[in-house]
């Protein structure tokens, strides 16, 4: 059904379709025909941080910032679902048009900018919700907030975001916030981890109930700067990381109309840069640390791919673009087929 639609989303502006993508699924999901769009995948279960997932594909952070869509998600069949990013006040983001498809590459170029109704409405959002499943709220800050400040926005959204969540993601990668990605430098993420980790273990004593909080990091980072990266975490005591976010890079996208747009470029150009990423991550870390895996997943191999590169899960996005909510079942039945969680 999905490549029946796709030409005329593709009509769309890419944030215009972004918009009727989910208001579609919402719809879908209310009238009880979700099904005749994707039938869920059969369960392949998979236990990573202390959490029992139904299967090892879940939705990245950025399709759903305001967890407004949560029910009509869930119901594509996806193993978990990553809200946000979600900051403590609202914010509009940047300014439009902000989002590119580039369907030559099978990739997307954004610069939305953490648009987001803030903390309080998505929290309300979720209470409202009927989904019970696998839930990661991935939490950042506000664009007027200095570095220096940053801390406290994250631990605003980490109390108010604790009770709801399956695990927080920490999201200091994303390339369309001035200056986020400094948070990445070896020190200062000593500090800043260090900081949200006790409230992490405070917030578990309060609530009886310890949530695993994870890191998610850029694509477009050195050796050394991975180096010192995976020692913090490893020192720090956090739960997982996220590799990665989108990237910055052009070079496999040179020459085409939309390539000098500012912003984050994912899909298919992003995955080998990524999954390098994630296989030197998971070298570094020796097994210790849990990672999901994220950036070019648009076919079952890709996400194969991403769990024999070192992850234990795995998270689509840019990739439902192009293929439609059906990426989820190809992704888990090629899964299933190699036996990689055997």
């Amino acid at each position: 059904m999905y490549d029946l639609i796709r030409p005329l989303l593709f009509k769309l502006d890419a944030e215009t379709a972004h918009g009727l993508t989910l208001y579609a699924a919402d719809v879908a999901q209310r009238s009880g025909l979700s099904r005749l769009v994707n039938t869920p995948p059969a369960d392949l279960p998979v236990e990573v941080f202390g959490i029992r997932f139904p299967n090892p594909v879940g939705l990245a952070a950025g399709l759903d910032k305001n967890g407004e869509h949560l029910d009509g998600l869930a119901a594509l069949g996806f193993g978990f679902v990553e809200i946000g990013t979600v900051t403590p006040r609202p914010q509009p983001g940047n300014d439009k048009p902000r989002m590119f498809r580039l369907p030559e590459h099978e990739a997307v170029i954004n610069r939305l900018g953490f648009n987001n109704g803030g903390i309080d409405a998505l929290v309300r959002n979720v209470e409202k919700a009927s989904y019970r499943g696998v839930l990661g709220i991935n939490i950042g800050k506000n664009k007027d907030t200095p570095n220096e400040r940053a801390t406290d926005d994250y631990l605003l959204c980490l109390e108010r975001a604790y009770p709801l969540a399956s695990y927080i993601t920490v999201n200091i990668s994303s390339p369309n916030t001035q200056g986020l990605r400094d948070l990445q430098e070896e020190d200062t993420l000593r500090r800043f981890i260090g900081t949200l980790r006790d409230a992490q273990e405070r917030l578990a004593g309060q609530h009886g109930q310890r949530k695993p909080m994870l890191l998610k990091i850029a694509p477009d980072l050195t050796e050394a700067e991975l180096d010192a990266i995976a020692e913090v975490l490893l020192a720090s005591g956090i739960d997982g990381v996220i590799c990665t976010n989108t990237t910055v890079d052009r070079d496999t996208v040179a020459g085409h109309r939309f390539a000098s747009e500012a912003g984050g470029l994912s899909g298919k150009p992003v995955f080998e840069k990524s999954t390098a990423v994630l296989r030197g991550m998971a070298r570094r870390v020796g097994g210790l640390l849990p990672i999901i895996g994220v950036g070019g997943v648009l076919d079952g191999d890709t996400a194969a791919a991403k769990l024999e590169a070192g992850a234990s899960l795995v998270q689509v996005y840019s990739g439902l673009v192009y293929r439609g909510p059906g990426l989820i079942n190809e992704a888990v039945a090629e899964i299933r087929r190699r036996g990689i969680l055997a």
